[in-house]
């Protein structure tokens, strides 16, 4: 029997005991953790497998997010498969480290469980941690649930290493929502696992003795420009890479991804766009709205980074109206960043629909069906009337 005809586990696990399987199944060469909520399970998950022998991971325990980001670079730079994962306040401590894994192009591969930034202090669910990491040269995935979650971090190392991409990437996931919820899902087995990922190829290394490669150097003008525009090329050629990744894993797994997932979008004159785990609940709610006979549909985003610009605006040519959600906001007063992308690509699109921003679930507050369905019916009344009432709205705010 071959990997991929190997049947899967159906197993209930929430969303960080999925990832941490998924990181077990991978056994990367290192690991750098630092504990915060709710990401923390992961790494104390990861952990219990590595003092009982079940990996062959080095396991760094560091005094801060920034020391373990600063770890696994380092051992990234030294030719190991390396990984660490983080949320909120934590992965705003690696700020600088985060610019430095993605400009050394170091594939490391970050779960970040998102969590609403301080202040005020708040433990739950929005995406202002990854949203402000958006433009640190990380790939960036997110996922709608448990399944999503461990499908990406498995597909992230194959990406990420990938010859012609070399970047880090996250696998985002919401807090709490799907961190700490209990789900079925499919897993695969290790072998599958194993073939699927490979091993680890660098061309250069830090530890080549034979070979001197400059790692951090003084960068001035003389390349500083050139090297930045390398990590637009990464970028670039991630957008082949990853549909090819997704292809494969697709044979593999039966689940397919590529760069959004579009649900009864064909006809759709309304259109809602929402990324991870609200868009479960948007789907129930276009199911109604279509059994009433309207004409809805939604866009989940799951590729942010790179921003797959003309599939995008392939999925949009026949809407009418284009409501967008955003679980973060820019503070620009000009709405969220996923409104910002999309209404900046749309901009020169032969069809461009109306277009308006919902700002919800800020530090985790609840988004309700019903206000979803309002999202969708202020969407109708733009398709009619060419625009929206209000271009930026706070869904669910007391005003």
């Amino acid at each position: 029997m071959n990997a991929a005809a190997e049947p899967q586990r159906r197993v209930a696990l929430t969303g960080n005991e999925a990832v941490s399987e998924a990181m077990r199944q991978i056994n990367p060469d290192v690991v750098a953790a630092y504990p915060i909520t709710p990401q923390t399970e992961i790494v104390q998950n990861f952990s219990n497998y590595v003092a009982d022998g079940e990996v062959d991971t080095h396991f760094v325990r560091v005094e801060s997010e920034h020391s373990a980001m600063s770890a696994v670079v380092g051992a990234s730079a030294g030719g190991a498969r390396s990984m660490t994962a983080t949320s909120a306040n934590g992965l705003a401590l690696m700020w600088e480290i985060l610019y430095i894994a993605s400009s050394t192009r170091l594939p490391v591969v970050m779960p970040v469980v998102n969590r609403a930034l301080s202040g005020p202090i708040n433990i739950h669910c929005d995406h202002s941690d990854s949203m402000g990491a958006r433009d640190a040269g990380w790939i960036q995935l997110y996922s709608e649930n448990s399944q999503e979650a461990y499908d990406n971090v498995i597909q992230a190392i194959r990406i990420a290493e990938h010859s012609d991409v070399r970047l880090p990437v996250m696998v985002c996931l919401d807090g709490f929502i799907i961190s700490h919820a209990l789900e079925n899902l499919q897993i695969l087995s290790d072998d599958q696992v194993k073939q699927f990922i490979g091993e680890l190829h660098t061309e250069h290394s830090l530890l080549d003795v034979d070979n001197p490669t400059t790692f951090g150097p003084l960068d001035l003008q003389n390349w500083y420009f050139e090297h930045k525009r390398q990590q637009v090329d990464g970028m670039e050629k991630a957008l082949e890479v990853i549909p090819q990744v997704g292809e494969e894993y697709a044979d593999l797994a039966g689940r397919k991804y590529g760069f959004f997932e579009e649900y009864a979008t064909e006809d759709a004159d309304a259109i809602v766009v929402v990324m991870g785990s609200t868009a479960g609940t948007a789907k129930d709610v276009v199911d109604a709205m279509r059994e009433e006979g309207h004409k809805v549909g939604l866009l989940k985003p799951r590729v942010f980074r790179p921003l797959p610009v003309k599939q995008l605006i392939g999925a949009f040519s026949n809407c009418k109206a284009l409501a967008i959600m955003d679980r973060s906001d820019t503070f620009s007063t000009a709405g969220g960043p996923i409104y910002h992308a999309l209404r900046h690509i749309l901009y020169d699109a032969e069809n461009r629909p109306a277009t308006g921003n919902y700002i919800y679930g800020l530090g985790g507050r609840d988004t309700k069906p019903e206000a979803i369905r309002s999202v969708f019916e202020d969407a109708i009344e733009a398709a009619d009337k060419g625009y929206f009432a209000r271009n930026i709205s706070y869904l669910g705010v007391r005003e």
